[in-house]
Formats: structure tokens, sequence, C-alpha cells
């Protein structure tokens, strides 16, 4: 029986991303280059990294005091952000194994649009791409698509659904034989292997085929990052990957235990979910040097810049409450998961909401700081201890962190025998240990009431 082997995802930022980390003197501000991302994609392959994971954001944030002044100041979370399907075609160019992933929202896009995109992005890497799904939370994202508020939580899970209904038709609408190319006939398509989809449903209607063949890998990888009730069983039903954020060991593991029961809730293989929480490793060649580089990171946060990021999160006005006190309970309209990460940090360290600002935009999620060693084998603990199968390498600074994690941390997990020398195969499906699913697969993914009403 073979051992198993965590994943890596590194979590790539399309601008500055974290607030303090761009003023490091190791980041290299190149976010406007092509060749930057390119250099990233070759450092990620070398150490057999599984995918590149570009988040996204359809605005400048401004749910801090109601302005982008501690965004756009403090070159935080959304003060500058590439469209991620753009730099990722520019990654494949120079990869042949890395996993190509980019967020979009199923909020504010259309089913068709996404399809195409992503199974295109899918031919031109030869099976290596990923969509990150989100539904969308901001006020001042809905305000740039012709919204003066946002969908409720409850009606953007159920658009997501039908989205996900739709956009799997589409990749099905072309039988996997039927790009014939027979010069000599002619048959280009075989027009009978290329079917009209003829949905109408409550959000959509859309009457198909796409004018693109169906995916290499049948379907992109799909990638969720759910954590309320709503959004977890979303990630469980639909997801291949989870990406997520934890604390503490314990909350990692009681997550991995519930996702992976809701998945088999919902008839889905729960060793077909993989779940990579999110890390950000701080490395030194010394404990000590490692904790000096940590301090040296986070004395460069600024307060209202992290503050600015978790109001955005959260989609609470954090500027309303005394920096000087805790944070208080407050109802979440955003990303519940980071609340209670928050809260739990909070309630722990006795942090006041300045504290707190300057600690969530200079987070080490996981609590990862050492020497490559050291790092292992908190990784270990939790890869082995039942609390994810592998993690999403987040770094302080771009592109330093990611050299200094495949050159150091990476050899260190090989060593161990918990990650791979090589990949196992060519389509990103193949080296997470996905299942290729077959047409019509997903028409089983979706809820009851929108399997009826199909």
């Amino acid at each position: 029986m073979s051992i198993p082997q965590m994943h890596l995802a590194a979590f790539v930022t399309a601008g500055p991303g974290r607030p303090g980390g761009w003023r490091h003197p190791s980041s290299v501000p190149g976010w406007l280059n092509a060749e930057y991302y390119q250099n990233i994609a070759r450092t990620l392959e070398a150490g057999r990294f599984d995918l590149a994971f570009f988040a996204d954001i359809l605005s400048v944030p401004d749910r801090f005091g109601g302005s982008t002044d501690s965004q756009l100041r403090n070159g935080a979370l959304g003060s500058l952000r590439l469209d991620p399907l753009h730099v990722l075609s520019s990654m494949s160019a120079v990869t042949t194994r890395l996993g190509l992933a980019a967020t979009v929202s199923t909020t504010y896009a259309q089913p068709y649009t996404v399809a195409r995109s992503f199974a295109t992005l899918d031919h031109l890497s030869a099976g290596r791409a990923a969509w990150n799904i989100v539904t969308s939370f901001q006020e001042a994202e809905a305000r740039n698509f012709n919204r003066d508020s946002q969908f409720p939580r409850e009606l953007r899970y159920e658009r997501a659904d039908e989205f996900l209904e739709v956009a799997g038709k589409l990749w099905d609408s072309w039988d996997e034989d039927a790009l014939v190319l027979d010069a000599a006939q002619p048959l280009f398509a075989d027009p009978a292997k290329v079917h009209e989809i003829d949905h109408d449903g409550e959000f959509f209607t859309v009457r198909g085929p796409l004018n693109v063949p169906r995916p290499p890998q049948g379907y992109p990888v799909l990638i969720q990052a759910g954590a309320s009730a709503k959004g977890k069983d979303f990630a469980a039903r639909w997801s291949d990957v989870i990406f997520c954020s934890h604390a503490s060991l314990d909350s990692a593991r009681a997550f991995y235990t519930e996702i992976k029961e809701r998945a088999a809730t919902h008839g889905r293989d729960p060793g077909q979910i993989k779940i990579l929480p999110s890390i950000t490793p701080i490395i030194g060649t010394t404990t000590e040097n490692a904790r000096r580089l940590h301090d040296e990171i986070y004395d460069m946060v600024p307060p209202l810049g992290g503050l600015s990021t978790l109001a955005y999160h959260l989609d609470v006005d954090l500027s309303t409450f005394p920096l000087d006190e805790r944070l208080p309970e407050v109802e979440v309209p955003g990303v519940e998961g980071h609340y209670r990460e928050v809260r739990e940090i909070t309630e722990r360290d006795g942090l006041t909401l300045r504290e707190l600002g300057k600690q969530y935009g200079g987070r080490v999620e996981g609590g990862f700081v050492g020497t490559a060693a050291e790092v292992a084998d908190g990784l270990e603990e939790w890869f082995t201890g039942g609390a994810c199968d592998g993690f999403t390498v987040q770094v302080p600074y771009q592109p330093g962190g990611f050299e200094e994690f495949t050159r150091q941390v990476v050899p260190e997990l090989q060593r161990r025998n918990l990650f791979r020398t090589e990949y196992e195969g060519r389509t990103l499906r193949e080296n997470l240990g996905l299942e290729r699913p077959g047409a019509g697969e997903w028409a089983h993914r979706a809820p009851v009431s929108r399997r009826v009403a199909s």
C-alpha cells in the first residue's frame, strides 16, 4: 500500500496582497509584468506544487470607514488585482505540469462565458485548469455591476448551484469524440455529437452548445472556500479542492471531519475532496532567525491596513468600534470562517482591535515559524493528524517566499516521504488523485430541488 502524500497549492497574488509584506526588502514589485508570474510558475513547478491558486476581487474595498483610502494607502487586499485568467495564460506557456487556478464569481458573471474561458484554459494547458468559485459578498462589488446592493447569501448560493449546473451542461454539450477533423469527407465536427442544452431556469436561460469541445479533464477542477453552513454544504457538494483557514489544529480537524461527512451525505467519495488549509510559513536558518524575520515583517504591517482587509472579509465597518477595545460580537454578512478565526485569536490572546488589525495583516496562518525542519514538523503533525490533505502556501512576500519554501521545506518533506519528487500525471486531476468525471456527472451533484426542476 502506498503511503499517502500531501498536496501543495500556492496562493499567489496578482498584486501586493498583504499590507506590509510588499514593503519588505525581499518583495519584488513586478505585479504588472508577465515575467514576474512566469518566474513564480517555474519555481512552483520545480518544487512539484500541484497548482498555483489566484484569489480575486472585483472592487477596491471601501468597507472600512466607507473609503478606499486604507486599502490604497497601505497596499492591502484589493488595492491592485490583475485578472487572474490572463495571468494564468502567461504562466501556462512556461510550464507543463503545474495546475492553474483562477477565481471567478458566480454572482457577477454568466455561465456561458465562464464555461468557455475555463474550457479554453484547460485545452491550452493540456488539462491543468481549475476554477475557484466565489459568490461575492461586498456592496462595493455590487456597485460595479449595475446593483445598489448585494444579493442575500441564500440567493447567492441558489444562483451558484444553478450556475454550476449550467456550466456542467455546457462542458458536456460536446461528446468526447465529437471533434472528427476528417478533411476528406469533409467532417470537422459530428453534428449528432454536439448538443444544445436548452436550459431554462430560475436565474439563467442558455441554449448552447458551447463553442469549445469538452475540456481534457472532463470538467476543470473546482475549488471553493465555504465556511458558513450554506457554504460548507455547497463546497461538499461541488468542490474537488477546499481552501480554508484555521487558527488552530483542533479547528482544522473539526472542519476536515465535517466536510468529509457532508460529502458522504451527498453521495460523494470523501477521498475525492482535497482539503488544503492556508498556511503562511516563516522560514529561517535558525529558530531565532525565523522569529526575527517574523517580527520584522510584523512591524511593517500598518494596523489600519490589516483592519481594512478584515472589514472587507467580514463585511463589517470596523471603523465604528474603539481601536483600543476588543472586537465585540457582531453579525457577519461576509466570511464566517474568518470571523471565527479572529474571535478565537482575540479571546486567546486578549487583543484590542488595533492589535488585531496588525495581527490580521501580518498573520502567520498555522503558526509555522522556524527552520525548514521545524516547519516540516508542523506540517507533518497536521497532515498525519487528520486535519488536511495538504496545504495552500501563502508567503509574506513574493516571489522570494515561494523560492525559500521550495528550496528549504519541500526537500525536507520529500526526505520524509510526505511529498512527491515527481509529478504522477499530466493533468491537474491526475496529480491531485482525482478521478476524471464522465459526461453528465454533475447532474447528480445539483440539489434535489434543482434536479426536479430541471
